[in-house]
C-alpha cells in the first residue's frame, strides 16, 4: 500500500525531470549524468524549504524550466490530438500545464527529507536518453528503507535538455496518464470540446483545494 503511494508521489512530484521538435536529439552520456545529478540535487533542496508557498513556487519553477509540458500533453493526448481543432489545442496544452502544476502538490512530502539517490548510468534510446537512479526512501520509521529503480527519459531540444518521462518500476508517468485520458474521452463518447470542459473542470477543483491548503481560500 505505502510502495503504490510512493509511486503515485514520485510520479506527481517528479515530473519536473521530466512542444515536440525536429531538433530534439538524444543527450550525450557524461550530459546526461550530469543534468540528472544536479537537478536531483536541486529537487531534494527545495523539498526541504519550510514555508510550503515558497517550496511550491519553486518547484512550480522547476517544472516549467525542465520539463517537456508541450511533448507530453500532445503524447498524452495521442490519437486524438489529430482530430483537436486549432483553437482546442492550445486550450488544451494552458490546461494541461495547470493540471500538472496542481497535481503534484496534492501529495504530501512529509517523507521528503529520507529520500536518497544513487545515479546508475545513461544510454541512448532512439532520439532520448535514459538515465537510471537507485532512489533510496524511509515510508515507515518502524521499517527499513526501501530501494526504487527509476528512469529519467530525457532529450535535448534547442540546445536545452528536457524530461519527457519518468518511470518507476514498470509504471511510465506518461503512458499512465495517456491510459487516464483515454478512459475520460471514451466516456464522452470521443467529444474533445466535453473533454476538454471536464479537464478544465478537474483543474479548477485540484487548484482551489491546493489554494485552500495554502491558506489562500
Amino acid at each position: 500500500m505505502k510502495s503504490n503511494f510512493f509511486l503515485r508521489v514520485i510520479i506527481a512530484v517528479l515530473m519536473f525531470f521530466y512542444s515536440f521538435s525536429l531538433c530534439a536529439a538524444p543527450v550525450k552520456e557524461k550530459d546526461a549524468l550530469h543534468w540528472a545529478d544536479e537537478k536531483g540535487r536541486l529537487l531534494l533542496e527545495t523539498f526541504q524549504i519550510k514555508d510550503l508557498n515558497t517550496r511550491y513556487s519553486e518547484l512550480d519553477k522547476l517544472l516549467l524550466s525542465n520539463v517537456d509540458l508541450d511533448y507530453i500533453s500532445q503524447f498524452i493526448i495521442g490519437k486524438y490530438w489529430k482530430t483537436m481543432t486549432d483553437e482546442q489545442k492550445i486550450k488544451y496544452q494552458d490546461i494541461f500545464k495547470r493540471y500538472a502544476l496542481g497535481t503534484y502538490k496534492r501529495f504530501p512530502l512529509d517523507f521528503a527529507d529520507s529520500i536518497t539517490y544513487k545515479l546508475g548510468s545513461a544510454q541512448n534510446d532512439g532520439e532520448f536518453t535514459l538515465v537510471s537512479a537507485v532512489v533510496n526512501v524511509s515510508l515507515d520509521p518502524s521499517q527499513p528503507p526501501q530501494d526504487f529503480l527509476l528512469q529519467f527519459r530525457i532529450w535535448q531540444k534547442d540546445g536545452k535538455i528536457l524530461l519527457v518521462d519518468i518511470k518507476l518500476a514498470e509504471s511510465s508517468l506518461i503512458l499512465s496518464y495517456r491510459s487516464k485520458f483515454y478512459e475520460m474521452i471514451a466516456s464522452l463518447d470521443g467529444e474533445m470540446e466535453w473533454f476538454l470542459e471536464d479537464l478544465e473542470a478537474q483543474t479548477i477543483s485540484i487548484e482551489r483545494s491546493n489554494l485552500r491548503q495554502l491558506g489562500r481560500l
